[in-house]
């Protein structure tokens, strides 16, 4: 992405820091040592399931004996992992965060950064705060209805620059685009991933309790506008407050906004918004069309790779350095992929030490003999849990929806409840949780430690908490 020379050496900012670097790696690999432990202390445990779909069946666990894992494959998980069920998603999420390095320091050596931000500075200047309120309703807007999330994190650097030019920061440009499109996503209307998925397995349908979950968005909007829209007066007013100044200081230093546009300059624009208009066809075609959306990713990295490289082919005057330039920045995402593979592997130690399961059964055991609002906690609850270790949102569907809906139905609590419960837990902690393949790959583009980002975001974590607890309440006090 974008680029900044020193007089050491020329580093990436899309290079991660080493601090950083070390500081999530040791979180991830202290959480997938604790998976591991949990097997010496929990007995496995097993529901059957339906074969064709991976669905639980309903009163058919089986509970077993303590049988720890073995401590060696528990170091090699990281690596196994790349054999494992989940290798395909895995490679796919690598080889897109790799291309995606690549061609935004293609679109930085080139001039296609600092010539797009010229032009929407020229357009947009002198509405800022209407700018930043109605991007943030785009991306949840895409992630609410279509169940967008890690596609639009492609469009995180542009967004930062962006911010930046506008006067504001990192923090602003990564809460304008990837906190927004996840809480779009958690915040779900008809969002085919969450909502689509989960009324499919309580059988119902998608505008069954809509009106709540439009409630719901509207809520949520209006917070993260207002979170935003502070900080963003706070850093405008005084920009040594940003916990990114001094790194956005150099960022600021490459745009060179005020330069004379020149008719090379021209080219470049035309180009690069080409490009990105296609990419936005290819997004709605993704969001729009069933039987391609279940392949976003690799689509994406495939249309990014070929249009990334023939544009830059087409404004670079040395052909030779396109490519020197994408292999340097995908080069530094490489620490990004091992910490994909650490955060993925907690999930692996899981499933064979055989306890998930049983976890979830003792979860789901406590429900009975409880009031409504305990058990709308505890699925509530039971789901941020499954969150640490399972990312897949369909996962977790198959997971808990076919045993949580008929107990829940027998207790009185509609469908439409459990999955506004499911949706909520499903997202929010997305933007928490390291093991967030999503989260460790827009903080990597941010340039953004997993320390500052939880110093900026954790009370609006608290808030939104309190929020969702209460809308969960509120749903069950009128049978929803």
């Amino acid at each position: 992405m974008l680029m900044v020379k020193t007089k050491e050496k020329e580093k990436s900012f899309n290079s991660i820091n080493l601090q950083s670097f070390i500081l999530v790696t040791s979180l991830l690999l202290g959480l997938l040592i604790i998976a591991g432990l949990l097997s010496y202390l929990i007995p496995q445990g097993a529901y059957e399931t339906v074969k064709e779909t991976g669905e639980i069946i309903p009163g058919t666990f089986k509970k077993g004996r303590v049988e720890g894992i073995a401590f060696w494959r528990v170091l090699t998980a990281p690596v196994r992992v790349f054999g494992g069920e989940d290798s395909l998603t895995i490679i796919m999420i690598s080889v897109f965060l790799l291309v995606m390095s690549g061609i935004f320091n293609i679109m930085e050596k080139t001039g296609g950064v600092r010539v797009l931000i010229r032009r929407l500075l020229t357009k947009f200047s002198n509405n800022k705060k209407t700018v930043l309120c109605a991007t943030i309703l785009l991306f949840m807007a895409f992630g609410s209805f279509f169940g967008m999330f890690e596609e639009l994190v492609t469009l995180l650097p542009i967004i930062i620059v962006f911010a930046l030019s506008l006067g504001y920061d990192t923090m602003t440009g990564v809460g304008v685009c990837m906190l927004a499109a996840c809480f779009g996503f958690s915040a779900a209307i008809t969002n085919p991933f969450s909502v689509g998925l989960a009324t499919e397995a309580a059988e119902t349908g998608v505008l069954d309790g809509i009106w709540l979950r439009i409630v719901f968005f509207v809520l949520i909007y209006g917070l993260l506008c207002g979170f935003i829209l502070l900080h963003a007066r706070r850093i405008k007013k005084n920009p040594e407050k940003s916990l990114t100044y001094e790194m956005d200081k150099k960022k600021r230093e490459t745009l060179k906004i005020d330069e004379v546009w020149t008719e090379r300059d021209g080219k470049i624009y035309r180009v690069y918004g080409i490009f990105f208009l296609a990419q936005f066809v290819v997004l709605i075609a993704i969001a729009s069309i069933r039987a391609i959306s279940g392949f976003a990713i690799p689509i994406l990295a495939a249309s990014f790779l070929i249009g990334g490289i023939l544009s830059g082919l087409l404004v670079s005057e040395d052909k030779a350095k396109v490519w020197t330039d994408f292999f340097k920045g995908a080069l530094g995402m490489l620490p990004a992929v091992l910490m994909i593979a650490i955060a993925s592997s907690v999930k692996l130690v899981l499933d064979e030490s055989g306890i998930l399961h049983t976890i979830m059964h003792a979860v789901i055991s406590a429900l009975d003999g409880k009031s409504k609002f305990v058990c709308v906690l505890l699925v509530y609850l039971l789901i941020l849990f499954l969150q640490i270790f399972i990312g897949s949102s369909s996962a977790k569907i198959m997971l808990v929806m076919p045993i949580i809906v008929p107990i829940s139905s027998a207790l009185g609590i509609s469908p439409a409840t459990i999955i506004l419960t499911y949706c909520i837990a499903d997202g929010f902690t997305d933007m928490l949780l390291p093991t967030n393949p999503v989260l460790l790959i827009g903080l990597s583009m941010a340039g953004v430690s997993y320390t500052k980002w939880i110093r900026w975001t954790w009370l609006l974590q608290v808030v939104v908490f309190v929020l969702t607890i209460a809308i969960l309440m509120f749903a069950v006090s009128i049978g929803y």
